[in-house]
């Protein structure tokens, strides 16, 4: 089998969140948010997870939203791990420091894995997540979410247009998000049973697109393209792109939108003990006799 492709430089990831990573707490409202809806999931599943591991942990927002929850009765030994060993230094805890492309736990070892924020930048999310469906013990539960498609649009639609503008061409400058509708097929596609996909899309207003960019560079997520453009990014070209934003995507008290777009799954890892659909066929009631109605045929076409 060929090697995926190799869309995103690992290394500079670790660098830009390494660098991130003191000041990584005034700009994790999106990390904090998923953390947040991953603890709500878990409130709703009446059953014990003795082991547990955060994957990309970054500055521990699951971990204090879960002890505010009742669900922390129900998590037992919880491992923070993170690409970055300084998002997960001075902290108490268990702490790792292991790369989503290449997981160090043992098979069947892990009642739960939550992932909040991080497979984003996987260059094989299908590989990755086979890999946490692997050390899932049969029945153990994966909750993650990523970025989607509609992340950043306004940003990545006006750069295009600065750049083709003054120079004539334009070249990525936004990483790529997966597409929403794929969701729930990658989960499948990794083997996982009882799939469940959805989207929360965070519209988040700035004074200014510079503030939008140095949130980004605070959460450690600006781009990490392998292929990255050929050229420096110019200030005249920044300088264009900030007022096409406004000119486009102002909202009347001037104030400029940035979209996030969160896509959450939801798997377990395959178990016999789990609901299975019937067979076609097997029904033993008819679904208009369930409803209270008559059944109309539809209308054959005659020769």
């Amino acid at each position: 089998m060929s090697a995926p492709p190799r869309l995103f430089d690992r290394d500079l990831l670790r660098a830009r969140l390494d660098r991130a990573a003191p000041r990584y707490a005034a700009a994790d409202f999106l990390k904090a948010r998923a953390a947040e809806d991953a603890v709500v999931r878990l409130e709703a599943i009446m059953r014990d997870f003795p082991r547990a591991v955060d994957l990309g942990a970054r500055n521990g927002a699951f971990a204090r939203a879960l002890a505010r929850s009742d669900a922390a009765a129900r998590v037992g030994f919880l491992v923070e791990a993170d690409l970055s060993p300084r998002m997960l230094a001075g902290r108490p805890g268990a702490r790792l420091a292991a790369d989503e492309e290449r997981l160090p736990f043992a098979p069947a070892s892990l009642d739960l894995v939550i992932s909040t924020l991080s497979l984003h930048w996987a260059n094989d999310v299908v590989g990755a997540l086979i890999q946490i469906r692997l050390a899932l013990k049969p029945d153990g539960l994966f909750i993650g979410s990523f970025l989607g498609g509609a992340t950043l649009t306004e940003l990545r639609q006006s750069l295009l247009a600065a750049e083709a503008e003054l120079t004539g061409g334009a070249g990525p400058r936004v990483s790529p998000f997966a597409d929403p509708y794929d969701a729930a097929g990658l989960l499948q596609r990794s083997g996982f049973a009882l799939p469940v996909a959805d989207v929360d899309r965070v519209t988040v207003r700035y004074a200014h697109p510079l503030k939008l960019l140095a949130d980004l560079r605070t959460m450690g997520e600006t781009s990490v393209l392998a292929e990255r453009h050929p050229k420096p990014l110019t200030r005249q070209v920044l300088g264009r792109a900030c007022q096409i934003y406004a000119e486009r995507f102002a909202e009347p008290d001037g104030r400029l939108p940035a979209t996030f777009e969160i896509i959450t799954l939801t798997g377990w890892a395959p178990d016999e003990s789990q609901q299975k659909p019937l067979k076609p066929g097997s029904a033993r009631m008819r679904l208009a006799d369930a409803l209270g109605v008559v059944e109309n045929p539809l209308p054959r076409d005659e020769d």
